[in-house]
């Protein structure tokens, strides 16, 4: 019993002991904070800074469970009186529904009764927002309105609205559709805003023919009812039409001048616009249609200068038949002097002789008109060329994109009808160029051999032969 009580007060030895050591440790580890000295100097001051420190500890709990609770009070505060107020509201809403609802009822009946009271004036009515309306989409897309502002809010105001129309706007819709038709013929000078293609907008003075035409400087406008404007064109029709302008602006209205109108209010316009130029139609043509061009014009100066020299020959010819001496600047002065520079010859060597000369001014007479006849071959066999190369085109554009949108096709067909187009017009001229100078040359040959034949007959006929 006395071994058990010595070992139960050596480990409480121990154990104080090791709790002093940690606390010495701990305590020695601490830096003063604050001015408040924190190091023990012994082991009951230690032990009252360990008590105090638990207490401190405990009040600071304590206050933070107290600032908690204050906490959730006031949350759950705030929570009935958000809840309060859903519950107001929601009654408020279900007041108003019962208001719509009540209100509907009687704006129905009041309608009712309206219709009622009006009788057959309701019809009238009607007919008049429907004439508003029309009217106020035929003055959308009216030219005049370019010329005639501020008249959208009366007639939307007659052919929206469900209020009854006053006798001053049935009055003023009346005007309206008297004075669109009265405008509609008339051919006026003002001046209006026109929107350029740079984007600007500037006051200009045009021309509007009825509701057919806009013109200002020479040039056709166009109505864009998107923007209500008066617009330019981003090309101008063909020169047939755009010719008509000028004299059209500078009549001081004395006499008639042409003027091409579009009936169509701007369709027919635009699909001039959209047509291509004689110079755009050549360019379809590719690379094929330029080296038919090329050819074709250079065959055309050469075939037009051969037949030129070759009028000249004859008539030197026909001159020469006249003459009684030989002239060298002509094929058959030059076969008479061969005959005048031969007087010994025997007739078979004379006619040999003058054979040679002959052959030698038809091989002169037929320079180069080879050019033109190839050329009129091969330019008809170019444009097939183009009509291959522009449909293989169209197939590689269907194989890509499909059928559907023709446009994606049309470059294509283009190149192919314009190449073949070209080849056509190219070997036509040439053909008939062709015919005129061989004509002319087989009658200087004709007026050559039969020369040289009458000269050899002399020849047998002199009596030294």
């Amino acid at each position: 019993m006395r071994l058990q009580c010595q070992m139960l007060i050596g480990r409480g030895a121990l154990v104080a002991l090791l709790t002093l050591t940690f606390f010495v440790t701990a305590a020695g580890a601490q830096e003063p904070t604050n001015g408040i000295k924190v190091e023990a100097s012994s082991l009951d001051e230690l032990l009252d800074m360990v008590k105090t420190g638990f207490r401190l500890e405990r009040e600071a709990t304590q206050k933070r469970e107290t600032i908690f609770v204050q906490a959730k009070d006031l949350q759950e505060e705030l929570l009935r009186e958000i809840e309060g107020r859903v519950a107001t509201e929601e009654a408020r809403a279900e007041r108003l529904e019962t208001t719509f609802a009540i209100n509907e009822e009687n704006l129905a009946k009041l309608e009712d009764n309206l219709e009622q009271r009006l009788g057959t004036m309701g019809e009238l009515f009607g007919v008049v927002r429907q004439v508003a309306g029309d009217m106020q989409a035929h003055v959308w897309e009216s030219v005049t309105s370019s010329q005639l502002p501020d008249r959208e809010k009366l007639l939307e105001r007659l052919g929206r609205g469900k209020e009854l129309p006053k006798t001053d706007d049935l009055e003023k819709l009346w005007f309206e559709l008297q004075r669109e038709m009265t405008e509609q013929g008339k051919i006026v000078s003002y001046t209006t805003n026109v929107l350029t293609m740079d984007g600007d907008e500037h006051p200009r003075e045009v021309v509007r023919a009825g509701v057919f035409s806009v013109i200002s400087d020479d040039k056709y406008l166009v109505w864009d009812p998107d923007i209500q404007k008066v617009r330019e064109l981003s090309r101008q029709p063909p020169t047939r039409y755009l010719q008509t302008v000028g004299p059209y602006q500078d009549n001081t209205g004395e006499g008639f001048t042409l003027l091409a109108v579009d009936p169509s209010r701007g369709s027919l316009l635009n699909a001039l616009l959209d047509s291509p130029s004689p110079t755009e139609r050549v360019q379809q043509g590719g690379y094929v249609g330029y080296a038919i061009i090329v050819i074709g014009i250079f065959a055309g100066v050469v075939g037009i200068s051969k037949l030129v020299t070759l009028s000249q020959t004859n008539r030197k010819v026909k001159a020469q038949r006249l003459r009684n001496d030989a002239n060298p600047d002509n094929p058959l002065g030059r076969v008479l002097q061969v005959y005048a520079q031969n007087p010994t010859l025997d007739p078979e060597a004379l006619e040999l002789r003058l054979d040679q000369q002959v052959i030698e001014e038809a091989d002169q007479l037929d320079h180069n008109m080879w050019i033109v006849r190839v050329v009129s071959v091969v330019a008809p066999l170019m444009g097939l060329l183009g009509t291959v190369t522009g449909m293989i085109k169209t197939f590689q554009a269907i194989t890509m994109f499909g059928a559907g949108d023709p446009k994606m096709m049309a470059g294509g067909i283009s190149e192919a009808l314009v190449t073949t187009m070209l080849g056509l017009i190219t070997a036509a001229p040439l053909v008939l160029l062709y015919a005129f100078i061989s004509t002319s040359r087989k009658r200087i040959l004709a007026v050559l051999m039969g020369q040289s034949a009458g000269l050899v007959a002399m020849r047998i006929e002199e009596p030294n032969v």
